[in-house]
C-alpha cells in the first residue's frame, strides 16, 4: 500500500520486489529481507564491523529551503536501537547536514515507528532518507521498511501546528505547567502499518515530585463561541492505576482560562490509548488549548502523549442536535440521568471494553427486575422545525440479563415548558451484538427543545444495556437530486448511509443506459463509504436530457446490494449556439463558450495501398478507424473569458465537450491540440478572440477523481507555514494551496 504523498517510489518505500531504491553509506551491506508489513519485502542491513552502520536512498528529492519535511519508517531489531535522518544536499549534490531523530529508547524485534521532521536548511535543494544503527560486532542485522519522505502528515482539521501534534521537530509545542518537566522521547511503539499520523518521537511529561502534575500546549489556536470542539491524543500512562487525563481548555481575549473539560482515562494497562474530551466553547472564547496530566503522581512518573489534536467535534450523524459528549459518552455520562427507578447510568470501563464509536459506551445497569426511566439533557432544535419529523438513533447491546425498552422524545418549549412525549411501542432490546435502533417522532407545535427518554424494564436482576452513537436529527429524504443550470451540473445528496459499506452510483438515461458517476477518487464503483452523508456533484450529466441515479450499497461480505433510485431530473439545455468544455477532474475550470463554427468531423484510418501489376483493384491494408477529429471554433468575448479558457486548457487533461440536444451532435471526451486565438478584428482595443481548438476524441477518464480538498481547510494550509506570505513559494496558485498541489517537491 503506497503511502499518500510519499516522495519515494513504491519500490523504495516498501522494498518490494527488490532493494534498488537503497544503497550503503557506511559499514554495512544490504539485502532483501522477508516478513515485512508493507508487502513481504524489507531492507535487511548487515554490519561489516562494530560501529555505526548507515544506508540511504539512492535517489534524492527536491526540497525548498525553510519548508518542513518529515521522514519515517518502521524498524525491527532485537539487539540494537536505531534512528532515522534527513540528509540535506546542496545544488552541487554535496551533503550540507543530516537532521537526526532521537535514537529509539530500546531495541525491539517488533516492528516499530521511527521518525524525524525539520525545515530544510538554507542552501538545501535535495534530500535523502538515511537509516542508522550502531552495533557492537560484525554481521549484526537490522530491518527497515514502510519508509516515507515528504511533507508533514497531519490530521485534517487539526487546529494545532504539525509540531504540536507530533513533536517530531522539538518539544516547543508544550509547556510544563505544574510539578513537571517536558521532553521528547522515542519509545519503540508498534503502530499500525497504515497509521501514518504517528511518528517516532512523542512528548513526555515527567513528574518532578509527588502530587498532581500537568503540561499544556503552547499552541493556542482561535476558537469560536458556541462551536463544539474536541481534544484528543494517545496517552501512555506510567501505571494502570495512575489517574491520567486530557483536558480541553478555552480562553478569553486577555488570555484568561474561562472553561476546562477533563476526560479521565480508564486505562486497561500501560499501552497507548486515545482519550477524548469535548465541549462547546462558552461566550467570550477566543482561543483554546489542550492539557494532559497525572493526579497524585509519584516523583519520576512519566506520561507520554502522541497525535495531539483539537478540532471541531465530529457529528455522530449528519444534522444531529445531540452534542458529541452526550452521543458518545467518551468522557463521562454528560447530561444523562435516571429520572425514576433503580437503574444507574455510567460510562463503561475500562477503555476499549465496550464501544461502537471511540473507546467507551454508556452503560445502564439495573440491579432489580423493575422499571426505570433514563433521560438525556435538553437539546435545542433547529428553528422552524416544529411539526416536522425527527429521527432518533441509538446503537445498543444487552450484555447481561434483558430489557423491554420504550423509546421516546420529550419535547419542550423555548422557555422549557414540558410539552409531553412522543413514544414508540415497547419492544424487547435485541441481543446479542450491537443493534441500530431507529424511531421517527413528530415535533409538536411550539417545540424548541428535545430530550431523549427511555423507559426500561429489566427482565432479570443485574441487567446491563450498553449504548453509543446517540443522535436525533430532522428526517430528510434519503436520496435527493438538484440541477444547477448555471454550472450544468447535478447534485446528488445521499443520507443515512452506513460507513464502511461499498457504494456504486450510476447515471441512468431514459433508454436504461447506465454510466458510472465520478467521485473524489475516480468512478464510484464499489467505493468505501466514509460517513452517513455523501454529496456528489455530477458535472458530466448530459444537457437537456432527463436522467436519474441508481445507488447500490453493499455490506462487506455481502453479494446482494441495497438499491436506491433517485427522482428524474434535467439540466436546462441552454442556448443552442453555445457549448460546454469541462475538465472532469477540475470542474471549477468548466466553461460555457459561444460557438463560431461547429466541428466538421473526420475519422482517420491508417491505410497502405498496394497496386499489383496486372490487377485492376489495389490491395488495401487498413488499420482500425480512429475516433472523431475536427477543429472547433469558439469565441471569447472578454479578457476574463480568455483567461478562463486558457486556465481550462493549461492542464492538457482530457476534456468533455457538451452540446444542447437538437444540434445533431453527441457529447464527446476530447483532447485539445495546439490552439490559435486571433482577435476577431485586427484592432488594439478588440477583446473578442476566435479560438480554433483541434479536438481529438478520447476515452472517458476512469481513474481521475473530482479534485477537492477532501476535508482540507484553509486552517490546515496555514498550520504548515509561518505566514500566508510563505505560500507563494510552495504553490503556483491559491487553488493549488487548498488542494495541496505543491511545486518543486517530489
Amino acid at each position: 500500500m503506497a503511502i499518500p504523498g510519499n516522495f519515494l517510489s513504491t519500490v523504495t518505500e516498501s522494498v518490494d520486489p527488490n532493494t534498488s531504491g537503497w544503497t550503503t553509506k557506511a559499514n554495512c551491506t544490504i539485502g532483501l529481507g522477508s516478513g515485512g508489513r508493507n508487502g513481504d519485502g524489507c531492507l535487511a542491513v548487515k554490519s561489516v564491523a562494530a560501529g555505526e552502520m548507515q544506508v540511504r536512498t539512492v535517489s534524492s528529492y527536491a526540497v525548498d529551503a525553510g519548508t518542513v519535511y518529515q521522514a519515517f519508517a518502521d524498524a525491527s531489531a532485537g539487539t540494537q536501537p536505531e534512528r532515522i535522518g534527513i540528509r540535506w544536499l546542496s545544488s552541487a549534490n554535496t551533503e550540507l547536514s543530516i537532521t537526526w531523530s532521537l535514537t529509539t529508547a530500546a531495541a525491539s524485534a517488533t516492528w516499530h515507528r521511527i521518525g524525524v521532521a525539520a525545515p530544510a536548511p538554507s542552501g538545501a535543494v535535495r534530500a535523502q532518507v538515511v537509516l542508522s544503527a550502531t552495533v557492537t560486532a560484525a554481521n549484526v542485522l537490522h530491518y527497515f521498511e514502510n519508509v516515507y519522505l515528504g511533507l508533514p502528515v497531519t490530521t485534517t482539521g487539526n487546529l494545532f501546528a504539525f509540531n504540536t501534534e507530533s513533536s517530531e521537530i522539538d518539544a516547543s509545542g508544550w509547556f510544563a505547567e505544574v510539578n513537571a518537566t517536558v521532553s521528547r522521547q522515542a519509545p519503540a511503539v508498534s503502530w499500525a502499518v497504515d497509521y501514518y499520523l504517528a511518528g517516532g518521537q512523542v512528548i513526555a511529561m515527567t513528574a518532578t515530585g509527588a502530587g498532581n502534575a500537568s503540561m499544556r500546549s503552547t499552541d493556542r489556536p482561535t476558537a469560536v463561541p458556541g462551536v463544539e470542539y474536541i481534544a484528543y491524543c494517545y496517552l501512555n500512562p506510567p501505571t494502570m492505576a495512575a489517574t491520567t487525563w486530557v483536558e480541553l481548555r478555552f480562553y478569553d481575549a486577555p488570555g484568561n482560562q474561562i472553561a476546562a473539560t477533563r476526560s479521565v482515562l480508564a486505562a486497561p494497562g500501560t499501552g497507548w490509548y486515545r482519550q477524548r474530551a469535548s465541549a462547546v466553547a462558552p461566550a467570550n472564547t477566543v482561543s483554546c488549548s489542550i492539557a494532559v496530566g497525572i493526579d497524585g503522581a509519584s516523583a519520576g512518573q512519566v506520561l507520554r502523549a502522541e497525535t495531539v489534536v483539537v478540532s471541531t467535534a465530529p457529528l455522530l450523524h449528519t444534522g444531529t442536535v445531540v452534542p458529541y459528549a452526550d452521543g458518545s459518552l467518551e468522557q463521562d455520562t454528560a447530561g444523562w440521568t435516571t429520572v425514576s427507578g433503580t437503574a444507574v447510568v455510567s460510562r463503561s470501563t475500562p477503555w476499549g471494553a465496550y464501544f461502537f464509536d471511540g473507546a467507551y459506551a454508556g452503560t445502564i445497569t439495573s440491579a432489580t427486575a423493575t422499571t426505570s426511566v433514563i433521560r438525556s439533557a435538553k437539546f435545542t432544535l433547529p428553528a422552524g422545525t416544529a411539526g416536522l419529523s425527527f429521527r432518533s438513533q441509538v446503537i445498543a447491546q444487552v450484555t447481561a440479563g434483558g430489557f423491554t425498552l420504550t423509546r421516546a422524545v420529550r419535547w419542550y418549549s423555548a422557555t422549557n415548558t414540558d410539552l409531553g412525549t412522543t413514544a414508540s411501542a415497547a419492544a424487547t432490546a435485541p441481543t446479542p451484538g450491537w443493534w441500530q435502533l431507529l424511531n421517527d417522532f413528530t415535533a409538536p407545535t411550539g417545540a424548541a427543545k428535545a430530550a431523549i427518554e427511555w423507559t426500561l424494564t429489566a427482565t432479570a436482576t443485574n441487567s446491563v444495556l450498553r449504548f453509543d452513537q446517540v443522535a436525533l436529527w430532522q428526517a430528510l429524504p434519503l436520496t435527493s437530486v438538484t440541477a444547477h443550470d448555471a454550472t450544468a451540473s447535478i447534485t446528488i445528496t445521499l443520507r443515512e448511509l452506513t460507513a464502511g459499506q461499498l457504494i456504486t452510483v450510476y447515471r441512468v438515461t431514459a433508454d436504461g443506459a447506465r454510466t458510472l458517476v465520478r467521485g473524489p477518487s475516480g468512478l464510484l464503483n464499489q467505493t468505501p463509504i466514509a460517513g452517513d452523508l455523501m454529496v456528489i456533484e455530477d458535472y458530466e450529466a448530459p444537457l437537456g436530457t432527463p436522467v436519474s441515479y441508481r445507488i447500490e450499497t453493499l455490506a462487506v461480505g455481502s453479494t446482494t446490494p441495497g438499491v436506491r433510485i433517485s427522482d428524474t431530473i434535467t439540466i436546462a439545455p441552454g442556448d443552442i449556439n453555445t457549448c460546454w468544455l469541462k475538465d472532469p477532474s477540475n470542474p471549477q475550470r468548466n466553461l460555457r463558450l459561444l460557438v463560431q463554427a461547429p466541428p466538421s468531423w473526420k475519422r482517420p484510418i491508417p491505410q497502405s495501398v498496394h497496386r499489383v501489376r496486372g490487377r485492376r483493384n489495389a490491395v488495401v491494408l487498413s488499420g482500425v478507424r480512429s475516433g472523431y477529429e475536427a477543429d472547433l471554433t469558439v469565441w471569447t468575448r472578454s479578457d476574463d473569458e480568455a483567461d478562463a479558457l486558457n486556465w481550462l486548457l493549461d492542464s492538457g487533461n482530457v476534456l468533455l465537450w457538451q452540446v444542447t440536444p437538437g444540434v445533431h451532435e453527441t457529447d464527446r471526451y476530447v483532447t485539445v491540440g495546439e490552439v490559435s486565438l486571433p482577435r476577431a478584428m485586427p484592432r488594439a482595443d478588440e477583446e473578442w478572440r476566435a479560438w480554433t481548438l483541434p479536438l481529438t476524441e478520447a476515452d472517458m477518464p476512469t481513474t481521475v477523481g473530482v479534485a477537492g480538498s477532501a476535508g482540507r481547510t484553509w486552517q490546515d494550509v496555514l498550520t504548515g507555514f509561518a505566514t500566508w506570505g510563505s505560500l507563494p513559494a510552495a504553490y503556483a496558485s491559491w487553488e493549488a494551496a487548498l488542494f495541496d498541489q505543491r511545486t518543486g517537491s517530489g
